[in-house]
């Protein structure tokens, strides 16, 4: 085996390069395989994988570049190694011939009007930058990965003190003032606005929009870990509130692979009074029905892009306003599917929410005979059914259950179930409702509602059923949709106030960026008409760890 080596210590070329490098040697005649990499160890084990990797390669050090060739004879591999300078020279980026500059600060100096710095350099390297351009107050595209969830959380922190954005790490694709970003697809302006965390996500509703003939005001990625628990959805929270804002969007869409419960509940609670329509595709995450007041959610990232068209088109509802309860929720349900259907809607927009039959572990209600935040109760499992009539049949568990929750101050609507039919309570309102009508007397700040399922055929009488129950002034639904649709614009926690909302203007002009990295970014973004600086970028100290230490320790302490 013909295997030569050439370790270049301390040279820096972005992957991008690489790439063409090492393709370019393997194309040489009698070459039959080559690799072209930073030597960090995961490069490494992939030369090793491919039995491209020496002793001496091993020896490479992270900074270094490292570049392989494998061919029929000693002599062809020489002299392909021989030609890795005449090639990189082929390769020279279009900007080879313009001045870049060599920091992140002489960028923005160079293009001051730059309110976007985009970062796709090794993960170990992006957080610093990242920070740079947060102190030098520029909004952050991180395509890098492999940076760590703690960096994530202090720059995503950092970022939304000063009123800034950080798609990423991780994010493959945005599009800012119709200018894609990373792997953006080409589509129309229009007036639809996306915050993704799932990036192919975002391609494939962005182009689904441009396709179905609807168009797109700013579409943001977040990064896939942004809805996780340690981030808490910083990122999609201020770009949500920024599209909220925009006058040139009308129809928001977040798409999300599985969000944390949590922050799902969340970002749907500002989006639910954001006032816009909302588009909610969460992959893979249980939906609560079709559409809850002004969020409408979808089954498929298609669906997600048919709605949005949809929506765009039609002129926006105004939902009249009421001043939202201050309490809990306590549903006593006599039917468990109808409970576990509620449960499942209201999910998430309200929190935190238990029952004695959970969807999740973390909503096991500890003691199923005290209700404690928004409870749903199916009074018919066997905690309580146990020497008793079943609870379709016989009120009096639920009665003195009310009577509890009436009693306790948090608790704000109680939400009751009512099933007709044969075999049912003959009359359940005419115990139901006095006991409503006591409530209503005695707790002015407590509301009541009433699902009530049944027909016109059934013995109770549905409309006799029905007067008696809105007599005692409950209102009443025929549906949970409907119910839940009720109790979430009554309930839903007014969402938690940005601290320094982003500034819109930056986002109302033709993009100014600088790209730090792959210089493919560069180009993209000169090919779509932005204005855009590359900035020769190098690894700092030459990537030595214990140099860069020092030099970090040296500029906090001179900040200080």
């Amino acid at each position: 085996m013909n295997l030569k080596t050439e370790i270049r210590p301390g040279t820096y070329f972005d992957s991008v390069v690489l790439m063409h490098l090492q393709r370019s040697l393997a194309a040489l005649p009698g070459v039959d395989d080559a690799g072209v990499v930073m030597a960090t160890p995961a490069n490494l084990e992939l030369l090793a994988e491919f039995d491209l990797l020496t002793d001496e390669g091993k020896a490479a050090r992270p900074d270094d570049m490292l570049i392989v060739v494998r061919a029929k004879s000693e002599k062809t591999a020489v002299d392909a190694l021989a030609q890795v300078d005449e090639l990189l020279k082929k390769r020279r980026s279009s900007v080879a011939s313009e001045f870049r500059p060599r920091s992140l600060e002489a960028a923005a100096k160079q293009l001051p009007e730059a309110a976007f710095v985009l970062i796709s350099v090794p993960g170990r390297y992006a957080a610093s930058v990242a920070d740079q351009a947060l102190d030098l107050g520029r909004h952050v595209f991180l395509y890098s990965d492999n940076v760590a969830l703690e960096d994530e959380v202090k720059l995503k922190h950092k970022a939304g003190d000063k009123g800034l954005l950080v798609m990423g790490p991780d994010c493959g694709t945005a599009i800012v003032n119709g200018v894609g970003l990373g792997f953006a697809n080409r589509v129309r302006r229009g007036d639809i606005g996306l915050v993704a965390a799932a990036g192919t996500g975002l391609q494939a509703v962005t182009a689904g929009i441009h396709n179905l003939g609807g168009g797109v005001s700013q579409a943001f990625g977040t990064g896939g870990r942004d809805l996780k628990t340690d981030v808490g959805g910083l990122t999609a929270l201020l770009a949500l509130d920024l599209l909220a804002r925009d006058p040139e969007t009308r129809v928001i869409v977040l798409v999300s692979k599985p969000p944390a419960a949590a922050v799902a509940a969340r970002l749907l609670g500002a989006a639910r009074a954001c006032g816009k329509p909302v588009v909610i595709e969460f992959i893979g995450y249980p939906s609560p029905g079709r559409q809850i007041g002004n969020l409408h959610f979808a089954a498929s990232l298609h669906e997600a892009a048919e709605l949005a068209v949809a929506l765009s088109g039609q002129p926006p509802i105004q939902e009249k306003e009421q001043t939202p309860l201050k309490g809990h929720l306590r549903g006593l349900f006599s039917g468990g599917t109808l409970a576990y259907e509620t449960l499942l809607g209201l999910q998430g927009v309200l929190g935190p929410l238990y029952s004695n039959t959970p969807l999740s572990a973390d909503q096991k209600l500890e003691d199923v005979f005290n209700s404690q935040g928004h409870t749903i109760i199916d009074l018919g499992e066997d905690d309580f059914t146990q020497g008793r009539l079943h609870p379709m049949m016989d009120n009096d568990l639920r009665l003195r259950r009310l009577k509890q929750e009436l009693e306790d101050p948090e608790t704000a609507l109680i939400l009751l179930d009512v099933v007709l039919g044969e075999g049912a309570h003959p009359d359940p309102a005419s115990e139901l409702a006095p006991a409503v009508a006591a409530g209503r007397n005695g707790r002015k700040d407590v509301e009541f509602a009433a699902i009530v399922v049944g027909t016109n055929e059934d013995p109770q009488g549905l409309d006799n059923q029905i007067e008696q129950l809105q007599s005692a002034g409950a209102t009443v639904f025929r549906t949970t949709a409907e119910a839940v649709n009720h109790v979430s614009r009554r309930l839903a926690a007014a969402p938690a106030g940005i601290a320094a909302p982003v500034d819109i203007v930056p986002f109302q002009h033709p993009l100014a960026a600088i790209n730090v990295g792959l210089e493919s970014f560069y180009d993209n973004l000169k090919t779509q008409g932005a204005a855009a600086v590359q900035v020769d970028w190098r690894p700092p100290a030459g990537g030595d760890e214990k140099l860069m230490g020092i030099l970090a320790r040296m500029k906090s302490a001179a900040r200080g």
